[in-house]
């Protein structure tokens, strides 16, 4: 990332600072900054000492330690970014854990790190992610590097998309995205959807492949018919006037941890982080039940989904919640779950030209948009008998 340096400059006065001379670790409540990276090309034997080199150079504390005091295991790989598990044996006999985001090669190219920084760190006199620890969301941010960050640990396992459609997970999730959607994050409420995805377009639209067969491929999409797609989508859910909230817009299962023994369900990861339509949240989230095979048998049923709004809605009373709300919360919803489709499928076809990654993002592309025109219909439908009966068209 080459313009890291600049980004982190306002924190480097930070670092200087840090004295780790208190009974934690984590005692010091600044952001920490390492301007070394960790190549995520490299087999993970090679890996693991330069990740313990970071960890020297961020934690003082652990700088004249062994290396043989450090363990290094893999949490998580998705497709963008690796999740690490870094245990220490302090001086004093203590083991002390944190977490290492490695993000993927490029991402940056899709993922504007400038302007999440910015919103997610920099701006006003307290950080937006200290907004959402303070919340209790996600893990304490503990320092940034070259091409990620470091984190506490969250000792809970993540969920599988299988966990996400459990009834008893799939109640706390819903309250949990109210309260995550309830905190107030510092800087522009503009939401973000619309813009990202004219962005992904512009980008997606003028690629060019090396591999011939992928550039065969590439040509036979018609963006012309993407951007009138699009387009439309954005005219109506304008008409549906979706509340504007601080969203996640990642909500996998894989960004959902639980800790059984205590109950607690945890949000993380939220690079994707931004302001947007409650209802594109919500319609991506259920999105992600079809898994990693995006079987969209599997997305929620009329009565799944009415099982969520009401623990969104009412946490306290579900079943109070009135069928009218029901009902409008489902239209939205599954209009902006279309956008879902329409967001991810261009984002799929930036990595297919810049990741490095052994994915089949041209295909995942096709998958995407394809499933976007099987469900239009029904959702167009919806939505505009929705909009008629309620007197807003």
């Amino acid at each position: 990332m080459g313009a890291t340096k600049n980004i982190w400059t306002a924190m480097e006065a930070n670092h200087a600072k840090q004295s780790h001379n208190g009974n934690s670790t984590f005692d010091d409540h600044s952001i920490l900054h390492s301007n070394l990276s960790v190549d995520t090309a490299l087999p993970f034997p090679l890996m693991v000492p330069r990740v313990i080199a970071l960890c020297k150079d961020l934690f003082r504390k652990w700088a004249k330690l062994n290396d043989s005091c450090f363990s290094v295991d893999t949490v998580s790989g998705g497709i963008t970014n690796l999740l690490l598990k870094v245990s220490v044996k302090e001086e004093n006999g203590e083991y002390v854990s944190v977490t290492v985001r490695l993000y993927g090669p490029n991402t940056e190219y899709v993922i504007n790190r400038e302007r999440w920084v910015k919103d997610m760190l920099i701006i006003s006199s307290t950080t937006a992610i200290k907004y959402l620890s303070a919340a209790g969301f996600g893990a304490k941010l503990l320092g940034v590097f070259g091409n990620g960050m470091v984190q506490s640990f969250i000792n809970a396992r993540t969920l599988t998309p299988a966990d996400m459609r459990k009834p008893k997970l799939v109640s706390e999730i819903a309250k949990q995205l109210r309260r995550f959607h309830q905190v107030e994050i510092p800087g522009s409420k503009e939401p973000q959807l619309w813009v990202d995805i004219f962005k992904f377009f512009e980008k997606a639209s003028t690629l060019q492949f090396e591999d011939t067969d992928k550039q065969r491929t590439y040509e036979t999409i018609s963006f012309k018919e993407v951007h009138k797609e699009v387009t439309e989508l954005k005219e109506l859910t304008t008409l549906l006037n979706s509340p504007v909230v601080f969203a996640h817009n990642d909500l996998l299962s894989g960004n959902l941890m639980h800790n059984e023994e205590q109950e607690k369900l945890y949000l993380i990861d939220f690079e994707y982080g931004s302001y947007n339509y409650r209802g594109f949240d919500i319609g991506n989230h259920f999105n992600e039940y079809a898994g990693y095979d995006c079987d969209y048998s599997l997305y929620p049923s009329k009565d799944e989904q009415y099982h969520f709004f009401r623990h969104y809605l009412e946490p306290e009373k579900p079943y109070e919640v009135s069928e009218k709300d029901l009902e409008a919360l489902y239209v939205e919803t599954n209009t902006f779950m279309l956008a879902s489709h329409l967001y991810w499928a261009l984002w799929a076809l930036i990595q297919a030209r810049m990741s490095p990654i052994d994915f089949d993002y041209l295909g995942y592309y096709f998958l995407r948009y394809n499933e976007y025109k099987k469900q239009k219909r029904m959702c167009f439908y919806l939505a505009k008998s929705h909009i008629s009966g309620s007197g807003k068209a």
